[in-house]
């Protein structure tokens, strides 16, 4: 099966890396063959296991979207963790208010979207006009509840409350499976 994915130009050189490791540990890791054309951004993703293409791809849609690759190579690790993206644009009329948007999702000094990460056990990437997680799916759901929140112009005192009440019933469902 092959798959194709277009990623920023700019995110290209994370995705090779230095001395093309980055590319070599992602072929490694799950058997997929690359083949990156650094004019276009496209990346060709191949392998006879489909739905190992399909997990290569949703890594290096990750990597594209602004995540490390040591955070994206975690979707290879796991196959319960799921990537999602969300598209503030869809929420956001214009260029400003897309700033605005994602100004209010990272907080003063990064300090909201780190507390978001902390209180799910998730990882986000704020990029352009995309907000992305890597999460099982019930701290997708949170991360995504409390994002959409913020975008809805919820104060960030109300945010950080919700996700402290999911935090903790997070908690309990880990304990109970």
């Amino acid at each position: 099966m092959m798959q194709y994915v277009m990623i920023p130009h700019e995110r290209i050189g994370v995705l090779i890396g230095p001395q093309a490791a980055v590319k070599r540990a992602i072929e490694e890791k799950t058997g997929c063959e690359l083949q990156i054309s650094s004019s276009t951004g496209t990346v060709e993703i191949s392998h006879a296991d489909s739905l190992m293409v399909l997990r290569t791809r949703e890594i290096v849609l990750a990597i594209g979207r602004g995540f490390n690759p040591e955070k994206a190579m975690r979707l290879s690790n796991d196959e319960a963790l799921v990537f999602e993206i969300i598209d503030i644009s869809e929420y956001a009329s214009s260029e400003k208010d897309i700033k605005r948007v994602n100004g209010r999702i990272i907080g003063a000094g990064g300090k909201m979207r780190e507390y978001i990460e902390v209180m799910t056990g998730s990882s986000i990437s704020i990029y352009g006009k995309t907000v992305s997680i890597i999460g099982y799916p019930e701290q997708n759901r949170v991360v995504r509840t409390g994002i959409e929140m913020l975008i809805n112009g919820s104060p960030h005192g109300t945010v950080y409350n919700f996700l402290e009440r999911k935090h903790k019933s997070l908690k309990q469902q880990e304990m109970n499976d």
